[in-house]
């Protein structure tokens, strides 16, 4: 068993248990109890009345922080030649097809998103095996299967993020970092929450949004009181 830290026996005093926290409450908390010394990322963890084994609650999609995730991504953009030029001018890292694949095959997988063209897909088959499990391969439902090359690699530059429901019904998704002003962490939260409370399932039944919880990177779990959440 692992040895707590003195630092983490500090942080979790600080933390009540028992009590559900308002948003606003939460977003400062998180910032004093974290205990790195880089600048951890703020994730939001989200227990949906969902059930993911139906194809109409399995929820995936995308939304825009408006303060950004305070991480610059890498994106790869696969795209034709004549794309190339504008997904670099847009701000992808990474711009072409085959080499690109090939790359992949070989083992590469130095980026965080990729966007393509609808016209290339099929190409990806062969490295489907590689991007599925890390999360990389583009999908319409995320608008990263676009013709738009340009917006959709915009966007995720400015702070466009993607997330899914996992297999217990959980959305967990990063809204920022302990370097964060309170303010921006609560926009970027709410943010999630709107997209998430507009994507519920007409044959999802009960209570919808069932917990959330908000925790820096190594730092205690703040529960949030639903009842502060516009559902």
């Amino acid at each position: 068993m692992s040895k707590v830290t003195k630092k983490r026996k500090v942080a979790d005093a600080k933390v009540d248990d028992t009590r559900l926290y308002s948003f606003e409450e939460a977003m400062g908390l998180v910032k004093e109890v974290n205990t790195t010394k880089f600048d951890a990322s703020v994730d939001v963890h989200v227990r949906l009345g969902v059930d993911p084994r139906k194809a109409d609650q399995a929820l995936r999609g995308t939304v825009s922080l408006p303060h950004g995730t305070g991480k610059t991504k890498r994106v790869l953009a696969l795209v034709t030649p004549d794309k190339e030029q504008e997904a670099l001018e847009a701000g992808a890292d990474y711009a072409g097809l085959d080499e690109y694949i090939q790359k992949i095959s070989d083992g590469w997988t130095d980026i965080d998103v990729i966007v393509a063209m609808p016209t290339v897909m099929a190409q990806l088959g062969k490295i489907g095996r590689i991007l599925g499990p890390r999360g990389l391969m583009p999908n319409p439902k995320t608008g990263t299967v676009t013709m738009d090359v340009k917006s959709a690699v915009s966007e995720v530059k400015a702070g466009k993020i993607s997330f899914r429901v996992d297999k217990f019904g959980i959305i967990h998704s990063t809204v920022g970092r302990v370097s964060f002003a309170p303010q921006q962490l609560l926009d970027n939260a709410n943010e999630l929450l709107s997209t998430l409370v507009k994507m519920k399932p007409s044959t999802a039944k009960g209570t919808y949004i069932k917990s959330v919880t908000v925790a820096s990177t190594m730092s205690p779990g703040i529960k949030i009181d639903t009842r502060t959440i516009k559902q």
